[in-house]
């Protein structure tokens, strides 16, 4: 047992929580940023600006034609597999093996490509760096071990996992048509606390293929979080703190959450208000990538999203405008209502002696 140990311990292999539901995901969501959502985002200024580059194809595989936000998009199942194999310390012929591994992933989890990457890429990450340098052969092993088991793993049993996931997504979703107040609740809570978590809110949503009014709950809750602790840290914080966690994350409030819980309680009860409001006044959709449903007001990602979805509605003829209720709706529960409503419950907080003068410092 001691050998074993001391082995996984030379290998940096850790198997943990903290390295497979913090570091991987956040990870996986990074490379989901970095390919499908961007590509989102340049496909959608290309058409909106009518920029000739980002709307011609650039490239032709197959049948299959390519925008420069279309090379990005397909790309995002090498790119989360990359990410999370850097996160778990791959050495790099591990590293560069990842790519295939997920590109497999994504292809043969189907809709719920994500979930399926997330699983797989860590397996075979972790088997590729159990092998790397223990023969002379390194550069033929590696690659070949660690592409094999993630591709025969991609074959096993990405199919059921992206099932599962997109079943619980649409569980989820479904949930939220039927009864949008209270799983307006539910889900803007449990999606904005994910995200002033250490773990990924958007990796979860991209997973579970979060969208539609469950997407728009998702939204409300992640800018509770980061606009409430935003407005109401602002007297410890100032302008600095305002932005960075305004448009930033809300995750730089860990530190004061572990020492006292009941600074989290305001922006928490903001996004219990503005999650059933999101779903049954304003109908507020995400019906952009699914990401962008965990991503609140970081980078504004959250509303690009949700604008990039009021687009597609356009062209597949399912929407005939952006009408000034969809602005309004959009705005107040982005911005507006999360920096009242947590400033009321935070003020009712200290009243009660619970939260303190530097309790929010960052």
């Amino acid at each position: 047992m001691s050998k074993v140990k001391d082995f996984m311990k030379r290998k940096d292999i850790e198997i943990s929580l903290k390295r497979y539901g913090i570091d991987a995901l956040g990870a996986m969501a990074q490379g989901l940023f970095c390919s499908l959502l961007v590509g989102t985002i340049l496909n959608t200024i290309g058409t909106q600006f009518n920029i000739g580059f980002l709307t011609k194809a650039v490239a032709t595989v197959g049948e299959t034609s390519y925008t420069v936000g279309g090379i990005a998009m397909a790309m995002c199942g090498p790119a989360m597999a990359v990410a999370i194999g850097y996160a778990l310390k791959c050495p790099p012929l591990v590293l560069f093996s990842m790519i295939s591994v997920g590109f497999a992933a994504n292809t043969l989890g189907g809709a719920g490509g994500p979930l399926s990457v997330l699983f797989i890429a860590i397996i075979a990450a972790e088997i590729g760096k159990a092998v790397s340098k223990e023969t002379k052969i390194d550069i033929l092993v590696t690659p070949i071990v660690t592409i094999g088991a993630g591709v025969f793993l991609s074959w096993l049993i990405a199919p059921p996992i992206g099932a599962a996931a997109m079943y619980i997504g649409n569980l989820i979703m479904w949930a939220t048509e039927l009864q949008p107040f209270l799983m307006g609740i539910i889900v803007s809570v449990v999606v904005g606390m994910c995200l002033t978590l250490p773990i990924s809110s958007a990796a979860i949503c991209a997973a579970f293929g979060l969208t539609g009014l469950a997407g728009g709950a998702a939204v409300a809750g992640c800018c509770a979080q980061m606009i409430g602790f935003a407005v109401i840290s602002f007297r410890e914080n100032k302008w600095g703190g305002l932005i960075s966690q305004g448009i930033g994350t809300s995750m730089l409030q860990m530190g004061n959450i572990v020492r006292n819980p009941r600074v989290w309680i305001a922006p928490t009860l903001a996004a219990a208000v503005t999650g059933p409001i999101a779903t049954c006044l304003f109908k507020m959709e995400m019906n952009g990538a699914p990401i962008s449903s965990g991503m609140g007001t970081c980078g504004l990602v959250g509303q690009i999203g949700v604008y990039t979805g009021w687009v597609a509605e356009i062209e597949a003829g399912t929407r005939e405008a952006i009408t000034a209720f969809d602005w309004t709706g959009l705005i107040l529960i982005s911005f507006i209502l999360p920096a009242i409503l947590a400033l009321i419950f935070h003020a009712g907080v200290r009243k009660l002696g619970w939260v303190q003068d530097g309790d929010l410092k960052i």
